[in-house]
């Protein structure tokens, strides 16, 4: 299996992806915001599909639209919240853009169908180290905001109480959702993002009420799933985002049947500012 390049660059790319999306979507999970997440890689197809338009690497416009997108609805701050209908508009509108795109760039057809549903058997090295580049982007700075950021998503009114700037901390977490979900649409596409964003994280705080645990075990089923699905479609040549896809429905359903901790949105211990 190893000795093909490729199976060697899908295997780096969906671990640098795993430990990416495992982290942020466990705080996209814990603060109620995934559909907004799911919105942002609609949005990240218009950006790629106007990039392959425009002759440019579709990488680069899923990244750039991701990204703005995210600042944007960052920028919006609580107003995004209970916000469904204007969401889905948004989201259902970028893939009208993304589809008119593809109407007048028709050279590459298949490039569509890897936009969508994701190529994780494609990733260059080129990619790959894209991949990279983001993914210490995004951790770097989810490490830097976490403490405001657990802080302002499980006791805002205080957190602002305390000093904490909400939309700052919104702005600069939706942002760091925009790099992650460019990441991921590489693997599974944009239509199977909640597969390793959410996935992964929501089946973690079901198991654990621990921050740290829960993080780490988002992060690990992550891994796991993507690896997993590798292997099993280099074993049956069925498409690989099929089976990143069952086994991440496939945990998270185990895990519905683990008893749910009362306590799961109780500030960890030394993380909130002191009194």
């Amino acid at each position: 299996m190893f000795a093909y390049g490729f199976m060697v660059n899908a295997f780096a790319a969906a671990t640098i992806v795993a430990l990416v999306a495992g982290p942020v979507g466990f705080f996209l999970v814990l603060r109620q915001q995934s559909f907004a997440g799911h919105a942002l890689s609609h949005v990240g197809f218009t950006g790629a599909t106007g990039a392959v338009l425009l002759g440019l690497p579709p990488l680069w416009g899923l990244v750039a639209l991701t990204l703005l997108a995210g600042l944007a609805m960052g920028l919006l701050g609580e107003k995004v919240a209970g916000r469904d209908v204007a969401i889905g508009m948004v989201l259902a509108l970028s893939l009208g853009f993304g589809l008119l795109f593809l109407h007048f760039f028709t050279a590459y057809a298949s490039q569509a169908t890897a936009l969508l549903f994701g190529n994780v058997f494609g990733v260059d090295c080129a990619t790959l180290w894209t991949l990279l580049v983001l993914g210490a982007l995004a951790l770097s700075g989810l490490a830097i905001i976490a403490r405001p950021l657990l802080f302002a998503s499980l006791q805002p009114e205080l957190a602002e109480a305390r000093g904490v700037r909400l939309r700052l901390v919104s702005v600069l977490f939706l942002g760091l959702v925009g790099l992650a979900t460019a990441g991921c649409a590489q693997i599974v596409g944009v239509l199977l993002v909640f597969t390793l964003m959410v996935g992964p994280a929501a089946a973690a705080q079901r198991v654990t009420s621990s921050l740290w645990a829960g993080i780490a075990l988002s992060a690990l089923l992550a891994l796991v799933e993507a690896w997993g699905g590798i292997m099993l479609a280099w074993a049956t040549d069925w498409p690989a985002s099929f089976w990143i896809t069952a086994l991440s429905a496939a945990a998270y359903l185990l895990s519905c049947l683990t008893p749910r901790s009362s306590s799961r949105r109780s500030p960890a211990p030394g993380l909130l500012p002191a009194r």
